[in-house]
């Protein structure tokens, strides 16, 4: 079954992209997905600053800069794996690095 880890982090606190690749903790995370061959795809998003959110009522298009929410934690990245089941989505979500500070939200996929 595939399920989306959302990453969520305060992005006042999140390190660059070469911090993230410099962590040995992170680099551990992706070397188990590459060991279990659950990585089915990723992204990390730019920050929210950089964020536009559409709505339609009415007919009506309002376009707005920023997320939906305004919340301190942010959804930063998506990472889709494939598993056995949801105790191994949430073995995997636990050994995200972000686990430890932020959060990894666990959701299934339509299929």
């Amino acid at each position: 079954m595939k399920y989306a880890l959302l990453i969520c982090d305060d992005e006042t606190v999140s390190p660059s992209n070469e911090e993230i690749e410099a962590d040995p903790v992170h680099r551990a995370w992706v070397a188990d997905l590459e060991r279990r061959g659950a990585m089915r795809g990723g992204v990390r998003l730019r920050p929210v600053v950089d964020a536009t959110t559409v709505r339609v009522r009415e007919g009506e298009t309002l376009v707005s800069d920023g997320p939906y929410a305004e919340t301190k934690d942010v959804v930063g990245g998506v990472v889709i794996v494939e598993c056995a089941d949801l105790d191994e989505a949430i073995q995997i979500a636990a050994g995200h690095p972000y686990a430890r500070w932020g959060g990894v939200e666990v959701r299934p996929v339509w299929e």
